[in-house]
Order: C-alpha cells, then structure tokens, then sequence
C-alpha cells in the first residue's frame, strides 16, 4: 500500500496563495503518478493537476497559470502550489497516487479543507 498525508490547508481570502503538501510512504515513489484532486459537497471529485513519474505535468483548465503541481523525489513529497485562488475554489484537497506499471491501484490521503473566502 502506499499511505498519504495531506497538509496544508485552511483558510485564505481570495487572491491568495496556500501551497498544500502531501508525504508519501509505502512504495518506490519513483514510480508512482501523483496528483491532486479537489471535492465539495454535491459534487464530483475532479483532478486539479497531475504529475507523472517522469516528471511530466497536466493543470485543468480552470486553475492552468494559477496552481503548479511539483514532486521532490529525495524527500518523497508532492506539493501543489496554489496562487489567486478565488472562492469557488473552496473544497477538501486530495492527493492521488498510483503506479505508472499499474493503474488499477489508487491511493488517496484523507484529505485537508481549503477556504477562500474574505
């Protein structure tokens, strides 16, 4: 298995900046794809921005300019920087893994509440 640990998160007024972290363990994190998904009430859990493991990076459209996805491989974390966040951005944060030889397996951490608000 590999576990994840989210943190990071809380509340920030719109046009502000949070960088969210996520530890990893459990596995050769070399080789896993990462990513950051984001959910509020009602809604489905959508992806934010991915990271392969060779380093590749995808952004939604939505947050494309605003958010960077980054991996630091010595330290097996992954962060998600966040900047002009607007309001509607306001959800728990989830960090997604799974090995690049094998998607079938997915792993999530619990997640860390971002507010934006005034």
């Amino acid at each position: 298995q590999v576990h994840l640990v989210e943190s990071g998160g809380g509340l920030v007024r719109p046009g502000g900046s949070l960088r969210l972290s996520c530890a990893a363990a459990g596995s050769i994190f070399e080789t896993l794809d990462l990513a950051w998904y984001r959910q509020t009430p009602g809604n489905q859990r959508e992806m934010a921005a991915t990271i392969t493991s060779s380093g590749r990076t995808v952004t939604t459209d939505s947050v494309k300019g605003r958010f960077t996805i980054s991996r630091d491989n010595a330290q097996n974390m992954i962060y998600l920087q966040m900047n002009n966040l607007k309001p509607e951005e306001t959800a728990v944060y989830y960090c997604h893994a799974r090995p690049y030889y094998n998607t079938k397996h997915n792993y999530w951490g619990q997640g860390t509440q971002v507010t934006v608000a005034a």
